[in-house]
């Protein structure tokens, strides 16, 4: 049982800045305004208390697929990556076929009801073959209306977004049907041009899955997707900071244009976030992961990441040198408000969910707390 408590002492995020000898106060599983009687103070002095961290592209983690595993392998998986900070979660699908993609979509789905993921997102199959990265090029399908329908269907209202190549025959009509079910439309695995990445902002996209990766890269003649992405105020964008996804000048280019109200950092994770080098299943691909990082045994095409949010966080404020409150922003406060959810969780506010993070001066977790329970206890 949650009791009240009172964390005192520590640099506090808020969403209207840092607060120095700050404190926050809970009381069962929510933040609250006032210590109740009885309150146990905890002091933690000499640290920071950040939101709960949100991952809105997350695969698996602690050797679990979210795509293939089973129930309990999935709960493993978002317990791995809960010892990060990550208290909420979206679990995304690679390629499949669209009758194994429509049964696990009613499988997660469940767990979307019980609270234990923040919904489904389909990263595939409605991709370019030219930008499959760790995609099976055979399962690959164009995006017709009709067919992202029945996923959407399939999952019971919990389908949170789905990524598409919208140059693609049926793309736009199928940024149409997203934008209308509250389902964000995301542009990734793309060939895009310019032109045809502005006209699937037009028509509603709100998202760019892992901005510079598995989509042509930036030319000044013909300058692809990546400018239209970047920018455009509607998208939001996001980015694997793993130090191997992206150069750390690439990363600037997206703050610098997008400012850190629209960006959202992600982990991309698959199953051996938070497990170990070795050989893994992505979906039916094989993947080696060595020394961190995951690629195809075939081709050798980066397949997702081996990253958790916490060593995202701390990459960001120590190498990337970004304030402290612009790294919450990007990954609790904006992944949070594009799922719709910011009522809930993404801050440190009187009402929300008791999810937070206790960092030390190194920026590593020492404390993570769940809807007021603790899950790494400072």
């Amino acid at each position: 049982m949650a009791t009240a408590k009172v964390l005192a002492g520590a640099q506090v995020v808020l969403p209207t800045g840092t607060v120095t000898d700050g404190r926050v106060i809970v009381d069962g599983t929510r933040i609250v305004g006032s210590a109740p009687d009885g309150a146990e103070t905890l002091d933690l002095t000499g640290h920071w208390v950040v939101p709960g961290f949100v991952d809105m592209h997350n695969h698996g983690g602690g050797g679990a697929s979210f795509t293939s595993g089973t129930l309990d392998e999935i709960l493993t998986g978002l317990r791995t990556h809960r010892q990060h900070g990550t208290t909420t979660a979206v679990a995304s699908f690679v390629t499949g076929s669209m009758d194994f993609l429509v049964q696990r979509a009613g499988l997660l789905s469940e767990l979307a009801e019980h609270g234990e993921i923040a919904g489904i997102h389909f990263e595939g199959p409605f991709i370019s073959p030219c930008r499959k990265g760790a995609h099976d090029e055979t399962l690959l399908r164009d995006p017709d209306p009709a067919e992202v329908r029945k996923l959407l269907d399939a999952a019971r209202g919990q389908a949170r977004m789905v990524t598409l190549a919208t140059e693609r025959p049926g793309g736009i009509d199928s940024v149409r049907l997203l934008a209308e079910h509250g389902v964000l439309a995301a542009i990734g695995h793309t060939d895009a041009t310019y032109e045809q990445t502005v006209e699937a902002v037009d028509a509603g996209a709100t998202v760019a899955t892992h901005l510079f990766n598995a989509m042509p890269a930036l030319g000044h003649r013909d300058p692809g997707p990546i400018a239209a992405l970047l920018e455009d105020e509607r998208i939001t964008v996001e980015l694997i900071n793993d130090g191997t996804h992206l150069h750390p000048a690439a990363l600037e280019l997206a703050f610098h244009h997008k400012g850190a109200e629209k960006v959202a950092f992600i982990t991309d994770a698959m199953d051996a976030a938070g497990f170990g080098d070795g050989r893994y299943m992505l979906g039916p691909l094989e993947v080696e992961v060595k020394d961190s990082v995951a690629r195809l045994v075939e081709g050798g095409s980066i397949a997702g990441s081996t990253l958790t949010l916490d060593r995202a966080f701390k990459r960001a404020v120590t190498i990337d040198k970004l304030p402290v409150e612009d790294v919450v922003r990007a990954i609790s406060a904006n992944p949070a408000q594009l799922l719709g959810i910011y009522d809930k969780v993404g801050s440190l506010e009187p009402g929300k969910d008791a999810d937070l993070v206790v960092l030390d001066a190194e920026f590593e977790v020492k404390g993570v707390l769940r809807k007021g329970e603790w899950l790494v206890r400072p």
